[in-house]
């Protein structure tokens, strides 16, 4: 290990460490460490894909049943503004 670090926690983050320390029977370092990890990796995954790889699986599953929505957009959205003005 080459850095130590020092972190004040509230007190619910406190209780709940202290319970997992009893649960798992590790050391509040070693749970702290862990979570580390995993939150860092996680953190990474997300910053390596693309927001459009984010959002593929979406695309197409919803119909507005208005064909040029996507072209015409603008147009749609006055004529909903004047509507309910």
């Amino acid at each position: 290990m080459k850095s130590q670090l020092t972190i004040r926690l509230p007190d619910d983050l406190e209780e709940g460490l202290s319970a997992l320390t009893e649960r798992l029977r590790l050391k509040r370092s070693d749970i702290v460490r862990m979570a580390l990890e995993r939150f860092i990796g996680e953190l990474k995954g997300v910053e390596e894909t693309k927001p459009y790889d984010r959002v593929i699986s979406m695309m197409g599953t919803v119909s507005s049943g208005i064909p040029d929505l996507g072209e015409a957009h603008r147009i749609y959205l006055q004529k909903k503004i004047k509507r309910h003005a």
